[in-house]
């Protein structure tokens, strides 16, 4: 499977403290309709953090049943717990993913064999395709291109990764060490298309939750070689990814998407919160100005 292009990590829409499947799959026809690459549920942006085993299953069951197999879904599936990303891994492939996201693990602090090992013990029990996610500003936790080319290579499945550390000399070193072949997805939205000249293959994105063909047309252009389109359209999603870290991710991104009325309420999950007032006309400003309200 070969994950190319701009994929959604999805919001999740709640209503009294539960899953709005009612709304989540119109949210899911909706970014296909608007040209998204492939959509990953369960991770940061949806509040999976939050969430119960079974309501994680639930999510990704109505993710793979509502794409219809129109694009690929990677499901988030990580834990600083092995035992419980292992199980988290087997509940994806049971419904049907056709990759997951596995988070390093955070807070206990790995060393660079126990990450092999925690990556390996995953594959060994729920073996598919694996996006290694590294976003050391909330793991605590950098893995770095040597230990994720070691990753690599002792564990087949593991084929690309989500890259976060919004380092691009680091983002060069990962194709360096792994390879050309190794897909490097971008997990922060502003440095999306340098990643992309760095050797990326696309975004795992915040924004493209509401700008889904901009995100999506960026990556479609770079790919094209078409450079002053992907620039004019980074240049265009620049202030808005902005906007998107007012507070919390994913705080603005779901005010965002209540306010364009894709999700009917706005709900958010202990310990995330509403947006602050004083940041709300910043944001409706933004989303204004953009064209999106």
């Amino acid at each position: 499977m070969q994950f190319t292009g701009a994929y959604t990590a999805l919001s999740t829409p709640f209503v009294n403290n539960e899953i709005d499947e009612d709304a989540y799959r119109k949210f899911i026809d909706w970014q296909i309709e608007q040209g998204i690459d492939g959509l990953v549920p369960c991770g940061t942006t949806g509040e999976a953090a939050t969430m119960t085993h079974e309501e994680q299953g639930r999510i990704i069951r109505i993710c793979v049943e509502q794409a219809k197999g129109r694009v690929p879904v990677i499901a988030g599936a990580g834990s600083n717990s092995t035992k419980e990303a292992v199980e988290l891994t087997r509940l994806a492939k049971d419904a049907g993913a056709d990759g997951a996201l596995l988070i390093t693990p955070y807070y206990n602090k790995p060393t660079p064999n126990g990450l092999v090992q925690h990556f390996r013990a995953i594959a060994k029990d729920a073996s598919m395709p694996i996006i290694v996610y590294n976003v050391p500003g909330r793991t605590g936790l950098n893995c770095t291109p040597e230990t994720l080319k070691r990753i690599k290579d002792a564990v087949p499945e593991v084929v690309g990764v989500k890259e976060a550390s919004a380092d691009l000399k680091q983002c060069a070193e990962v194709i360096e060490n792994c390879g050309k072949d190794f897909q490097m997805l971008s997990g922060d939205d502003f440095t999306t298309l340098p990643l992309l000249a760095a050797g990326g293959c696309g975004a795992i994105s915040v924004v493209s939750n509401i700008m889904p063909a901009e995100m999506a047309g960026m990556c479609k252009a770079f790919r094209e070689r078409d450079m002053e389109t992907a620039l004019d359209l980074s240049l265009k999603l620049a202030p808005v990814c902005r906007a998107m870290f007012l507070e919390t991710n994913p705080i603005p991104v779901k005010t965002s998407l209540h306010k364009m009325g894709l999700f009917p309420n706005l709900e958010f999950r202990l310990p995330m919160v509403p947006l602050e007032p004083e940041n709300d006309p910043k944001l409706e400003d933004m989303l204004k100005e953009a064209g999106l309200l």
